[in-house]
């Protein structure tokens, strides 16, 4: 029988979940071991999620900017991409660069670091089995740990629709993001945060996009006017929106992939370089060994947890993705420190009132907190105030003054229950306003909160001064 390592604190996955847990449970003066089935730490958000997403939004950027500065009176001659050179940028000067500085602070915080997949054999056992090729070859049964105490930070991946297989010109966000070239021709099944982002990047970059989505509306999360400002830019850029649409088969050869769709009953095919699928994620819970634990799945395979992230086991805990509430990093970030709080006996908890949600489309759209229609649902009378960006004097001498800032609040005591932004720097801004939420700050806190001039910050002190009732630049 093999021998049983034993461990003080185990954490499965070294995502933005797993390893922020790792730093935080090594501050707090825990030995912690860190398992990671990739040969890479960072998970899919640092290498082919979030992060280089956004260095392919900015090459586009600055693709389209070089290409026409007119309204700055200044001329240029048609810009050329070489796209291999822009693909080793992005992983070399961004993935690179922050996957290595994940493994520097691991190293820091003397975290032991082991590549394997994890496999729960009880509540407080589990054993590393190697990953790859290697596993069918050996007759090694793996490592057997055990652990006082384990948080589970497993990631999710991508949903694989009927009649479109991942493979050749059928591609799922993480091939999207690592095309060989730019195509004329780019279909995106799925019209949410994902598979808008990089349907408007790729629009940038030259490629002819087409979004097929099955709700009425891409962006289904946001309220229909801050989509509107989306989708005018969309347009311009040449981008066909197909809503209400049903994703029926893709048929492809060594040249090309034909993709069917169907709306009220009629089918529509268009031909493309490249088809990417980006229709939701499902939590990494099903070959985790969970069964020979206490832990407890919802029907959508998330495990059931209280608000410091443990499970009905009471020493492993669940964050990230496999945890409830919206699949984003920076919520990974929070539930990681809270759960490593956890375990040294901190008074942690996950009571955050709202999560920030970003969009970086052009332009972006940022939200927290409650929309109208939540809190008339929830039975609780608001108001809205908001200001558009034509009105900031930033905005307009950046050439983006489209969109607006909204602020949702009580009608009696005018606390911010929500805020919205679709314009530019909405990624940026949209930090202030969680902290009005989750600070449950009313809107005279942020109409006497003094905001330097000119900046693309004004407008949230403007949106709360129309709800005073006092508006200066409307």
């Amino acid at each position: 029988m093999a021998d049983v390592e034993k461990k003080e604190t185990v954490i499965i996955g070294a995502g933005p979940g797993g390893y922020v847990a790792a730093i935080r449970a090594s501050e707090l003066g825990q030995k912690v071991t860190l398992i990671e089935k990739s040969d890479t730490l960072g998970g899919v958000c640092l290498n082919v999620g979030c992060v280089p997403s956004k260095a392919l939004i900015q090459a586009g950027h600055r693709f389209q900017e070089a290409n026409d500065a007119s309204t700055y009176g200044i001329t240029t001659q048609p810009a050329t991409i070489d796209f291999k050179k822009t693909q080793d940028w992005k992983q070399k000067k961004v993935v690179d660069r922050m996957t290595s500085g994940v493994k520097m602070l691991l190293n820091k915080h003397k975290v032991e670091v082991i590549q394997g997949e994890a496999v729960l054999d009880s509540d407080t056992q589990l054993r590393v089995m190697p990953v790859g090729p290697q596993q069918f070859m050996s007759t090694n049964t793996g490592t057997t740990i055990q652990f006082d105490n384990l948080i589970i930070a497993s990631g999710s991946h991508p949903i694989e629709i009927p009649g479109f297989k991942f493979e050749g010109r059928v591609v799922d966000s993480t091939g999207g993001l690592n095309l060989p070239e730019i195509p004329k021709e780019f279909v995106v099944i799925g019209g949410g945060y994902v598979g808008t982002e990089l349907a408007g990047a790729y629009a940038n970059l030259g490629s002819h996009v087409t979004i097929i989505e099955g709700l009425p509306s891409i962006l289904a999360g946001f309220s229909k006017d801050m989509v509107s400002v989306v989708l005018k830019s969309l347009k311009k850029k040449g981008v066909d929106v197909v809503t209400s649409a049903t994703a029926k088969k893709a048929v492809q050869d060594n040249q090309s992939v034909s993709v069917t769709y169907e709306v009220d009953g009629k089918e529509t095919t268009v031909k493309a370089d490249y088809c990417m699928v980006t229709v939701g994620r499902r939590p990494n819970t099903d070959d985790l060994g969970l069964e020979y634990t206490k832990v407890k799945l919802d029907d959508h395979g998330i495990v059931q947890t209280d608000e410091q992230g443990r499970t009905d086991s009471p020493h492993i805990f669940a964050i990230g993705d496999i945890a409830s509430g919206p699949a984003l990093a920076h919520k990974a970030f929070f539930q990681g420190k809270v759960a490593a709080g956890a375990i040294a006996g901190k008074n942690t908890a996950n009571d955050y009132i709202g999560v920030p949600g970003v969009c970086f489309t052009d332009p972006e759209m940022a939200v927290v907190g409650m929309t109208q229609a939540q809190a008339k649902d929830k039975g609780v009378e608001v108001a809205t105030a908001k200001f558009p960006f034509a009105g900031n004097a930033r905005a307009v001498s950046l050439d983006e003054a489209e969109g607006f800032v909204r602020l949702i609040y009580t009608k009696d005591d005018k606390t911010i229950l929500g805020g919205e932004v679709v314009g530019p720097g909405a990624s940026d801004l949209i930090a202030e306003l969680s902290l009005a939420v989750n600070g449950r700050m009313n809107v005279e806190d942020i109409a006497l909160t003094i905001h330097p001039h000119p900046t693309l910050s004004e407008p949230i002190q403007e949106a709360a001064d129309v709800a005073l009732g006092f508006p200066t630049h409307i």
